[in-house]
């Protein structure tokens, strides 16, 4: 059971608000699940596999009204780019999924996932795992891509290998509730941090779903029947006080959340100036075991080389659409440029991205606090720029370039600005190995967050030993839970076998952009951070803004991962093919 089955009255359009679950209701959910979270904990794989299976034709019988909802809440119509990110994360959902039952049938087979690549270790010694391609189609869909994970340095091969999978390992599991506080911003981030919980750690799950996509519960309602039903799941609605009430509640044993830095703080420490001050006294109120994924200013170092003309009109491209996704509403949108000062391609840069976004449509800007953010920002800097005729609820897209790197406070390097705007900050260097260098510690000391950064190496300057040995640092000393060379981070969630999550140096007194990770579907016990390493220029791009109806591809990759069959593929890679050969003036 869930609570409010009633509320299925409410569709997912009609602008109604869910009613809160009352302290009765969280009450009887954490009952149900505090009575099979033992039986959660000891059922074997081949049960845990039927219910994957089941959930996964469950979830192809609710896509419609999922796509739907999403295309009614964002003011959107059918055949646009906001119906493809809706079927982008039902495609998420899908290959979370698949290498869930792959990982579970490896427990099965060898006791621990099977690694894919190559495991090496570095000179220092610290182990690496190749993890995508994951198999023969991947190197065909995701050519030229390659992802690793590093493992934390106290993990050594001769210690019996890269520990992996530790709940499945221990021979007394004990059953427990984690209460997870889904996110407001991406659909698929709430079914990837509850089947995380539930099939890699064991643990049964009440999860409250944000006020912001409350209109989804329903549908999840339905998705997920298979894991409420047993007792396994409940579904649970409410703001603050629901929230506050479901974490402090005895039955629950921890807590996970993707959301903002504010409230894992208020529910740490409390709200307000008197939350602050017992976080600078270091006495929290909340002391139960608490994972987060919080958001970041992620950077964009763009390494200076040979350049051409082509390189900055796809790479304004690039950035353009990643700042476009979701209206800017994304924890991974590249949030600040750090160029050299001196390279004689950064204007070129700036003004490609600026003439690009001038014909990008506006989008509504939905999450609550974007209007009054966006307000912060223009009036920190009233160079920006802005283009754009908004209508009622958009927000143009706003570039602020030249921000001065020398002013530690500045807005732009201490807040993340969670709507359609981003910047440009400039370091002094007197060649590339130095900005490299200089770059990475700006990242590290100056920026606020630890979730992902880029960097944009052209491959001829990678042929260079001197800037691939400084390159190949950078990666190592960026304190960053994921690093993607020549792409945005939506990479490193989607592939799903890299573990997303915040750099691990952190901790609750200055959590960042938190602590723990999701994903990770080889369930490595101690990863330190994702490595992957995308193409410069690929081939081909059906993601960008200015492919005509490239909601058709990510509409495709959803058939895909629900079934990868050779034919999907097939179908897959003709879409690709049609859609990205006619770009399109917006």
């Amino acid at each position: 059971m869930t609570t409010n089955n009633s509320s299925n009255q409410f569709s997912a359009s009609d602008g109604k608000k869910l009613p809160p679950s009352s302290q009765a209701e969280i009450d009887q959910a954490l009952a149900v699940l505090s009575a099979h979270k033992d039986n959660w904990a000891t059922t074997d794989i081949p049960r845990r596999l039927a219910l994957l299976n089941q959930i996964k034709q469950d979830v192809h019988k609710v896509e419609r009204r999922w796509v739907d909802a999403g295309n009614a809440v964002r003011s959107s119509v059918p055949g646009t780019l906001v119906e493809g990110e809706e079927w982008s994360s039902i495609s998420s959902t899908y290959r979370f999924i698949h290498f869930l039952i792959r990982a579970l049938q490896d427990i099965e087979r060898f006791g621990k996932p099977r690694i894919p690549g190559k495991v090496t270790t570095r000179p220092n010694g610290q182990v690496v795992a190749q993890v995508i391609p994951h198999d023969w189609k991947e190197q065909i869909f995701l050519a030229g891509f390659r992802a690793e994970v590093w493992m934390d340095p106290s993990v050594s091969l001769e210690a019996g290998g890269i520990p992996q999978a530790s709940f499945y390992r221990r021979q007394d599991r004990k059953g427990q509730v984690c209460a997870v506080l889904g996110a407001g911003n991406v659909s698929a981030l709430i079914p990837g941090d509850s089947l995380y919980k539930l099939f890699v750690e064991g643990e049964v799950v009440a999860l409250k779903m944000n006020p912001v996509n409350e209109y989804l519960g329903p549908i999840f309602e339905e998705a997920f029947t298979a894991l409420i039903k047993p007792g396994y799941l409940q579904i649970l609605y409410g703001d603050t006080q629901e929230g506050r009430y479901l974490c402090n509640h005895p039955a629950v044993d921890n807590v996970h959340m993707t959301g903002s830095n504010h409230t894992f703080e208020a529910i740490i420490f409390g709200p307000g100036a008197e939350g602050q001050q017992r976080k600078r006294a270091r006495q929290p109120i909340f002391t139960k075991p608490f994972t987060a994924e919080l958001g970041n200013i992620s950077p964009v170092i763009v390494v200076p080389g040979p350049w051409t003309d082509k390189d900055i009109k796809n790479w304004s491209e690039r950035l353009g659409t990643w700042l476009n996704n979701n209206s800017g509403h994304n924890c991974l949108t590249p949030r600040m440029l750090i160029q050299m000062k001196n390279w004689d391609r950064r204007e070129e840069l700036n003004q490609g991205i600026a003439d690009f976004l001038a014909g990008v449509k506006t989008r509504k800007a939905y999450y609550p606090g974007s209007f009054e953010l966006h307000k912060q920002f223009v009036e920190a800097h009233p160079n920006a720029r802005q283009w754009g005729s908004p209508q009622d609820s958009h927000l143009p897209w706003t570039f602020i370039p030249d921000v001065d790197s020398t002013n530690e406070d500045d807005i732009c390097f201490k807040r993340e600005p969670f709507m359609s705007l981003f910047s440009e900050t400039a370091l002094e260097a007197d060649n590339v190995i130095e900005f490299i260098s200089n770059a990475v510690e700006f990242a590290n000391e100056k920026m606020w967050g630890t979730l992902v950064a880029t960097i944009a190496v052209h491959p001829a300057s990678m042929k260079d030993p001197q800037i691939a040995a400084a390159v190949d640092r950078a990666i190592a000393d960026l304190r960053y839970g994921s690093i993607v060379i020549n792409y945005w981070g939506g990479i490193a969630y989607y592939l799903a076998t890299t573990p997303w999550g915040g750099h691990p140096n952190t901790d609750i007194y200055d959590v960042q952009s938190g602590i723990g990770f999701v994903n990770n579907l080889l369930m490595f016990d101690r990863p330190q951070k994702s490595v992957v390493h995308v193409p410069f220029n690929l081939r081909r791009d059906p993601t960008l803004v200015n492919i005509p109806n490239n909601h058709l591809y990510y509409a495709q990759l959803a058939r895909f991962n629900h079934n990868p069959t050779i034919v999907n593929l097939l179908k897959l890679l003709w879409t690709i093919l049609t859609l990205s050969s006619k770009p399109k003036i917006l």
